[in-house]
């Protein structure tokens, strides 16, 4: 008994004195290691008798934990003295001026959506967003895409595995979770919530199950909408025209409306935009049908389907109006000279570094939306 209390009293007095971190664990090597004092007298416990290994067991296995408790907290105290050294001789001006060359920039598809939120808040659309993760009512049934309708197939859609059947919504009593494959359940979540008349745009992140260098399982896109009385495909064919004139800054953008189909949309038209070759490059702008021009597909449009007016709760013999689609990339791509979506989403620096905007840079219709710092 009375050796393990001079062992003990002589331990932490060592510990307590040591120096430094390397002395301290050449203490712990010599209390503590395989080949330590107290290790060694912990081994003896297997050759004592029944009787005395409970008095002694208590005692020793108290000496190891004293001593490696004083270890520990000798350590931290070595520790918070070398943090307390480092931190008063580390300092921080800070009132050296800025960098000369700013660090970090907008990313294209980011400053896009602010060009896109100008244009249309001086055409008086407001921006309406919704949830990435939708149901199926909302991403298809609402929007006259029955559970068997063939235009589902036009979607390679992300499902979730398990069905979510404790959600019970009108006209979808066991619906389905996925991944919104376009921003048009927010028109519907805008109608229901809002009502008519109404005007908005609709930008976010959607997904489908597609890659190649035009294409990515996640991209962005906008949904314009209008419901309101006696509103007709030439009210569409004004904003769009408007719209792409202030984005592309060129008055000479024309366009070609052809017809199309979409479940939506009734009637349906596809939007093409004239370009014209210059030094080998083509840049939107120009008759299409006249030499060295020609058409490019831009986005899809329509009148929206009486069943989706009636679908969000509105009287379609009240309430007419317009909508329209186009991938915010796909714009990106046409304005800064892109050739590579998937460059998009890689996080690449220096593609970062040459194509983004100066934070300062906000589009505005007076200084020009694609004006750059």
């Amino acid at each position: 008994m009375t050796d393990l209390d001079q062992l003990k009293t002589d331990a932490l007095t060592q510990i307590e004195n040591a120096p430094d971190a390397a002395a301290l664990e050449a203490l712990r090597i010599e209390f503590l290691g395989k080949q330590g004092s107290i290790s060694g007298l912990m081994k003896t416990l297997g050759k004592m008798a029944p009787e005395e290994r409970q008095v002694q067991g208590p005692l020793l296995n108290g000496l190891r934990s004293a001593t490696a408790d004083a270890i520990a907290a000798r350590k931290e105290a070595f520790e918070n003295e070398e943090l307390e050294a480092r931190l008063a001789s580390e300092t921080l001006d800070l009132t050296l001026p800025a960098p000369d060359v700013p660090q970090g920039s907008v990313h294209p598809v980011s400053q896009v959506m602010d060009e896109l939120a100008e244009i249309f808040a001086d055409l008086g659309f407001s921006v309406a967003t919704g949830p990435e993760i939708e149901d199926d009512w909302h991403n298809f049934t609402a929007l006259n895409m029955a559970e068997t309708h063939p235009a589902r197939a036009m979607h390679d859609t992300f499902y979730f595995l398990q069905d979510r059947a404790d959600q019970t919504l009108d006209n979808a009593p066991n619906t389905r979770m996925l991944l919104r494959t376009h921003t048009s359940p927010v028109q519907i979540r805008s109608l229901v919530e809002h009502g008519a008349p109404i005007r908005i745009i609709a930008p976010g992140r959607v997904y489908r199950s597609d890659s190649d260098a035009t294409h990515t399982p996640m991209f962005h896109q906008v949904e314009g909408l209008v419901i309101d009385r006696a509103i007709h495909l030439g009210h569409l064919k004004w904003t769009l025209e408007t719209f792409l004139k202030a984005f592309f800054e060129r008055e000479d953008i024309v366009l070609r409306l052809r017809p199309s189909y979409f479940p939506f949309t009734e009637p349906s038209v596809e939007v093409d935009v004239g370009w014209q070759d210059v030094d080998g490059r083509r840049v939107l702008g120009g008759d299409g049908d006249a030499p060295g021009h020609g058409w490019m597909e831009l986005l899809g449009s329509g009148m929206v389907n009486r069943r989706v007016i009636a679908f969000a709760g509105l009287d379609p013999d009240e309430w007419q109006g317009f909508a329209f689609g186009v991938g915010v990339d796909r714009l990106a791509m046409l304005k800064y000279g892109m050739d590579d979506l998937r460059a998009f989403f890689d996080g690449d620096r220096r593609w970062l570094s040459h194509y983004g905007f100066s934070p300062f840079d906000q589009p505005t219709l007076s200084a020009g939306v694609g004006a750059r710092a």
